[in-house]
């Protein structure tokens, strides 16, 4: 059973764009995919509606075998929490608050007892790379550490998949190579991570590139991962 998949779905806006025109897609728990394609090509809405944050117009979506329209909002709002990650762009972190608070958050709408959040959250920052800066505000951080603690925090409550909507766009080449290289050692532990990207060289460092063009796919391929600290490299 597909860890996600997609039949013919399609989303269409009040406005009449068809951003999704019947898109069938299988995700297998594990896999390491990147979904590219240009501005207006409809990556981030099969995004958001893969990770419950929209709603499809028509077709089929299954998470775990069941049908999307089967889980009631809060049953949807406990998968965001739980089940998946999300790292975005803009990094979206509280301004005032430490990197360790930071990363919390989404531990304090969860299950999980009180008594393992600091373990959790220490787990989380030291996989990034980042225990040396538990304590800073993110004023203090460059755009790269920064988007570390977003996948800490995408992290902590031990998603079964991670989405990442182009998380290296605000970052200079080196800042980049280093999240990417964070997400690929994140799939070499089991994590499922499907990233969204418009960029070549960041859609090497995934094994399966999935191409869409006018809100369809335009071509799926299996791929030897191409890119390793920066550089290119044949497994």
């Amino acid at each position: 059973m597909p860890l996600i998949e997609a039949k013919l779905v399609k989303k269409n806006y009040p406005d009449g764009t068809e951003a999704l025109r019947g898109i069938n897609l299988k995700i297998e728990k594990g896999e390491f995919v990147a979904i590219m394609g240009p501005s207006g090509s409809g990556k981030s809405t099969l995004l958001h509606i893969l990770g419950f944050l929209d709603s499809l117009s028509d077709g089929e979506y299954f998470f775990k075998g069941v049908l999307s329209s089967e889980y009631s909002e809060d049953e949807m709002a406990k998968l965001r929490n739980t089940r998946i990650g999300f790292v975005f762009q803009m990094f979206n972190l509280l301004a005032r608050t430490s990197v360790a608070d930071n990363v919390k958050l989404p531990l304090q709408y969860s299950n999980v007892p009180e008594s393992e959040w600091q373990d959790r959250v220490n787990r989380a920052i030291e996989s990034v790379g980042l225990s040396h800066r538990k304590e800073f505000e993110p004023s203090k951080l460059s755009g790269g550490e920064k988007q570390r603690v977003a996948i800490a925090r995408a992290l902590v409550n031990d998603p079964e998949i991670i989405f990442a909507d182009e998380p290296t766009g605000n970052l200079d080449s080196r800042s980049s190579a280093v999240i990417l290289e964070t997400l690929s050692k994140l799939h070499a532990e089991g994590h499922t991570i499907i990233l969204i990207t418009h960029e070549t060289f960041t859609a090497e460092y995934a094994e399966r590139i999935v191409r869409l063009r006018d809100g369809k796919i335009e071509s799926d391929e299996r791929v030897k991962a191409r890119r390793k600290n920066g550089e290119e490299f044949v497994k």
